[in-house]
């Protein structure tokens, strides 16, 4: 008797567990099919590409509470293009010459708070959000790939009437952008540096895949965990009050973003081949942090200097993905002293 009520005891146990771990896979599998459902272009809600009325609100209010730690005075620009409107924060002397600011990915224009007063000093400085992000921009029509995210940036650049002078920075996916946009415009270019480009010069690590995947379910341990402590470790070493504010400042832009943006699908970064490294016109700087998780640093500098010589490269000291951030000062520097070489 007691071992028939042991045997039912178990199946009802198995039973339970079973139907447990298929829920868990069936919601997970849903979870990351959803991340890869885009929308419908032709029937866009009115609050697009926010979640919901009220999540664009609370974003948004999010947004300008961040701007206003904006360190010096700026003026703010909405553009028209084909692909939708683009926003912008504009500082700096007025008459000076113009100096792009692309953001990564999952951030916005505010990613540069750290950069923007040394940099401003001497440009005419637009920092853009990104068409196809987290920020102020919103795309009206589809974006698939690095042709359509040029072609937006070079309508952005004529309807600010930019000339053919301009000095592009990218950090990240802005970095790769940066590039795609010097190999198809390079006569508009002054200058082009890049700051840890995704991809660009080796393809991302496996692991970037599933951290990906985790740091997007919308709890904060999981963004912390498995994506910005990662990519920010040189930041999350510093124990100094001022640095852990910036950890929680980049933990909360993120899940701000993942939790009021609906998800869309992402353009991914490719690498580029050595005929495309060599037949770059535009001078280019390529920094990058000795800590970096998406490549090599010591690989991807031997990469440039072997095939495109003349790609200036420098690797920065204690500092990985966080580059802009923990070694604001010596960055900023670099990039200046670049973009004044004749």
């Amino acid at each position: 008797m007691k071992e028939q009520r042991r045997n039912k005891l178990r199946k009802v146990f198995l039973i339970v567990c079973g139907t447990i771990a298929a829920v868990v896979i069936v919601s997970f599998a849903w979870f990351v099919v959803s991340l890869f459902s885009e929308p419908d272009m032709t029937k866009l809600p009115a609050y697009y590409p926010f979640r919901s009325e009220g999540k664009k609100d609370q974003y948004l209010k999010y947004y300008d509470i961040r701007a206003k730690k904006w360190p010096v005075r700026s003026d703010t620009l909405t553009i028209e293009t084909s692909y939708g409107k683009t926003f912008l924060r504009v500082s700096g002397p007025i008459k000076a010459l113009p100096l792009v600011l692309l953001p990564s990915t999952s951030a916005s224009s505010l990613i540069w708070l750290p950069n923007i007063e040394t940099l401003s000093e001497n440009y005419r400085v637009y920092a853009v959000d990104n068409i196809y992000d987290f920020g102020r921009s919103v795309n009206t029509r589809p974006i698939k790939g690095s042709e359509d995210m040029v072609k937006w940036l070079d309508e952005l650049f004529t309807a600010l009437a930019l000339g053919d002078s301009i000095s592009l920075v990218g950090l990240s996916f802005g970095g790769w952008l940066t590039s795609q946009y010097a190999l198809h415009f390079p006569n508009r270019l002054c200058k082009s540096v890049m700051l840890a480009p995704a991809a660009t010069i080796f393809p991302f690590p496996g692991e970037w895949a599933w951290r990906g995947i985790l740091s997007a379910i919308p709890h904060r341990f999981f963004m912390r965990k498995f994506m910005v402590e990662w990519l920010f470790e040189d930041l999350l070493k510093k124990e100094d009050d001022y640095s852990q504010i910036l950890l929680k400042e980049a933990v909360d832009d993120a899940m701000m973003g993942l939790k009021c943006f609906k998800f869309r699908m992402p353009v991914t970064p490719t690498v580029l081949e050595d005929n495309d490294l060599q037949s770059l016109k535009v001078p280019t700087l390529f920094l990058v942090g000795e800590h970096e998780k998406l490549y090599s640093a010591q690989k991807a500098v031997k990469r440039l200097n072997t095939v495109a010589p003349k790609i200036e490269t420098e690797i920065i000291p204690n500092a990985g993905h966080d580059l802009t951030i923990v070694q604001a000062e010596l960055v900023n520097k670099k990039i200046l002293e670049f973009l004044k070489q004749p």
